[in-house]
């Protein structure tokens, strides 16, 4: 108990509450009910409490015998209640034990299950209310026949309320200027009355071609499905790892088990990794079950997650979609829970609360008894070595529908380019060639480049220095839209310098290549070509992602250029040729997930062609053409590839073969971070058993973001408890200066 939340006064053996209070602080904080709340409250409801001076709010977790507390401490009591909301219980047993696996404060794993509009004190806002005009007396056209030469207009209000039985008051004034005093005349006369309605917002819908309907299932869909179906049948937890080929179906299946579900009466929850990349998906699962879905993502207004929110924990809304974090959508009696994409490294969340979302979704099934279906054309190692050894169930896809041919990877050795200027092109010869092609035939082309910008840095031709970001240990990137220099982690961007800063002798030259500098050579080449680049520069605005996919996707554009948002499962049939112009940038990364990072990202972008009646190819561009995880990302073998870095993983101990901790210090000051770190490495190697390895403290690859300066060690074990064990030994002995702070990431997955 925290002393903020007590006086020191005579103890009396009232009923308490164990309340997780939202705030960065670990432990739960004990409060007496009031004697008027006794009857009313309950496990899982939302209060507001007294916290130190302030007031804060709250979850009760438990509620207990206040006889349990310290002698002569007398409790503060609970404020009030929160517009009687809650957290269900399966729901808040997850949230408790994401908290204790993940190492984080319980207020705050608590309070990522709810809208940001819960974390605000004071009364939450409702739902906009709307006034509905309805007749007294439908269909009498005895009233109409009195209106029709004294008031023409009360008529025809009358008539149209009468003929729709009920229409909003709004929509009635916009439609015949005036309808308001009509109605106020024909609410006097008995005609119609005036009722309040309860207006949700309706989060915007991407306006996207219907996709081709699936009548029948194929042979492997089919398995696939029955298994899914056979379990929730059962309605007992388990974990299915659905392993297809990318147009393989998967969406089909997700889609029929959540119907099967549905007809069970229970709930669905599907996860897709970042929900704005994937509005096909989306506006496929809003075709199939209309208004029983529920859209919970980031880029939603306040009040639009909120009611979304609403309309779930009401039961008006069965099915929710959304990114990591609709893991905690409050479905009622969910049954299915489905990860897309499984594999993708956006579940995970780095800062503040380090939680994986697929990983949580298991958690969240085991409470809900629910089943957990996990699907990807290129799953995790962790999931695939679970399915392997039997702890999940393993189903396959390995064939495209309707039999259509995987398409034909060719790989261009960068090497090989001894021309000047062919080595100074974006495209090579033969990608060139082959984009030329596919826009004679009128085929649309994806070209893919795994980096933002017009030019990778600025170099001074005289001294070699680089302009680096004043705030982060980056080099700042060359914008061609706004001619700047940008920092991509901290904002900063400044114009390009006629003289070297450092030197001030000799100029500025820009090197490197990103989506801008392709996008502008694809142009240049191919000046009849209709080219959209899509990355976060481009679609920074609402709705602008939406409508240049939908663009694309009706066949209005024919090249599209674009970072990894390229590769999140856009299903567009018109997609012949996809070009991948670096293929090897992210291997260099200091990342023992480099290799499988490639592999995947390769596999998923190579699967965006041929997936309608024409053949598809894929051109791959690198400098390693026989690195392992490019050669067998070409030739389509996943099986291989698993094999050879599970052995690699398990001769160093890596996941799946043993878990991670990583812990970074973050301060103003480098040395202050960096003794820090060696505290916590200390008080680690002092109080771990023997299988617990630290290694480090040492610098992060990337040492300074935003003004702080970064310093990690990563600590490996067996079995994820001694992990734990040795970091709450490191928070209860380590201080932690003003203005530095600890971040324990439990399975990391950014080790940058």
């Amino acid at each position: 108990m925290d002393p903020t939340t007590a006086t020191a006064q005579p103890k009396e053996a009232l009923p308490c509450a164990r309340v997780a209070v939202l705030a960065p602080v670990r432990g739960l904080f004990s409060y007496r009910l009031p004697g008027e709340l006794e009857a009313s409250i309950g496990v899982g409801q939302l209060v507001e409490v007294p916290f130190g001076r302030s007031r804060r709010r709250g979850v009760i977790v438990e509620i207990c015998d206040g006889r349990a507390e310290p002698e002569g401490l007398e409790l503060k009591p609970i404020c009030g209640l929160v517009q009687g909301e809650w957290i269900d219980p399966a729901l808040l047993r997850t949230l408790l034990w994401s908290a204790d696996y993940y190492l984080a404060p319980p207020g705050e794993m608590v309070f990522a299950a709810l809208p940001p509009a819960f974390r605000k004190l004071g009364r939450l806002a409702g739902a906009s209310q709307r006034q509905a005009v309805l007749p007294v007396e439908p269909g009498d056209a005895s009233g109409l026949t009195r209106l029709q030469d004294r008031a023409p207009l009360q008529a025809r209000v009358l008539r149209a309320v009468q003929e729709a039985g009920e229409v909003l008051l709004a929509d009635l004034e916009q439609r015949m200027p005036g309808a308001r005093a009509a109605v106020r005349a024909l609410e006097a006369k008995g005609l119609v009355r005036r009722e309040a309605r309860e207006l949700l917002r309706d989060p915007p819908r991407a306006d996207l071609p219907a996709p081709k309907a699936i009548e029948h299932l194929g042979a492997a869909q089919q398995r696939a499905l029955d298994a899914v179906c056979q379990a929730l049948d059962a309605q007992q937890f388990g974990v299915q790892l659905l392993h297809g080929v990318t147009g393989s179906g998967k969406t089909e299946v997700y889609l029929r088990a959540i119907a099967h579900a549905l007809r069970a009466q229970r709930g669905a929850i599907l996860l897709v990794p970042e929900i704005s990349l994937t509005p096909q998906l989306l506006s496929r699962v809003r075709d199939r079950f209309g208004r029983q879905v529920a859209v919970l993502h980031s880029a939603l207004g306040s009040g639009e997650r909120l009611d979304e929110w609403r309309r779930l924990k009401t039961g008006r809304a069965r099915v929710a979609v959304g990114a990591r974090s609709a893991v905690f959508a409050p479905v009622q009696a969910p049954g299915l829970i489905v990860v897309d994409e499984e594999h993708d490294s956006s579940y995970k969340q780095s800062e503040r609360l380090p939680y994986h979302g697929r990983d949580l979704a298991i958690i969240r099934g085991r409470e809900e008894s629910a089943v957990v279906l996990l699907g990807s054309a290129t799953p995790s190692l962790e999931s695939f070595h679970h399915a392997r050894s039997g702890r999940y169930r393993l189903l396959e896809m390995d064939q495209r529908i309707d039999g259509r041919a995987m398409p034909e990877i060719e790989l261009v050795d960068l090497r090989q380019l001894v021309d000047p200027l062919e080595r100074s092109q974006t495209l090579s010869p033969r990608l060139a060639e082959a984009l030329a092609e596919a826009l004679d035939r009128n085929e649309q082309a994806i070209l893919f480049l795994n980096r933002r910008g017009y030019s990778s840095f600025a170099l001074c031709r005289d001294c070699g220095q680089t302009l680096r970001c004043d705030n982060c240990s980056v080099a700042l990137v060359h914008h061609l839209a706004s001619d700047q220099l940008c920092c991509h982690y901290c904002g900063l961007s400044r114009k390009l310098p006629e003289r070297c800063p450092t030197c001030a002798r000799g100029r500025m030259q820009l090197f490197g290549l990103g989506t801008e500098k392709c996008e502008q050579e694809v142009r240049r080449r191919f000046p009849g070509a209709r080219v959209l680049r899509l990355d976060s520069d481009s679609v920074s605005g609402r709705g602008k992602l939406d409508a240049l996919i939908s663009r694309f996707a009706r066949g209005k554009a024919d090249v599209l250029v674009g970072t990894q948002m390229v590769t999140k499962g856009h299903d567009i049939p018109g997609v012949t040729l996809v070009g991948v112009l670096l293929a090897d940038l992210g291997l260099h990364l200091p990342d023992f997930r480099a290799a499988e990072r490639s592999f995947q990202l390769l596999t998923q972008v190579a699967g965006r062609a041929g997936r309608g009646e024409r053949p598809g190819r894929v051109i791959v561009q690198t400098f390693l053409p026989e690195h392992e995880s490019i050669v067998l990302a070409r030739e389509g073998r996943f099986v291989d590839f698993f094999e050879r870095e599970l052995a690699r993983r398990q001769a160093l101990g890596y996941p799946p073969a043993g878990r991670l901790l990583l812990v970074r210090t973050s301060c103003e000051d480098a040395q202050r971070s960096a003794e820090l770190a060696r505290q916590v490495a200390a008080s680690m190697r002092r109080h771990g058993p023997d299988t617990v390895r630290v290694l480090g403290p040492v610098a992060s690859p990337l040492s300074r973001i935003r003004g702080r300066y970064r310093w990690q060690l990563l600590v490996k074990c067996e079995r994820v408890g001694d992990l734990q064990r040795v970091a709450q030994a490191a928070l209860r002995q380590v201080r932690v200066p003003a203005g530095a702070k600890i971040l324990f990431d439990v399975d990391p997955v950014d080790m940058l």
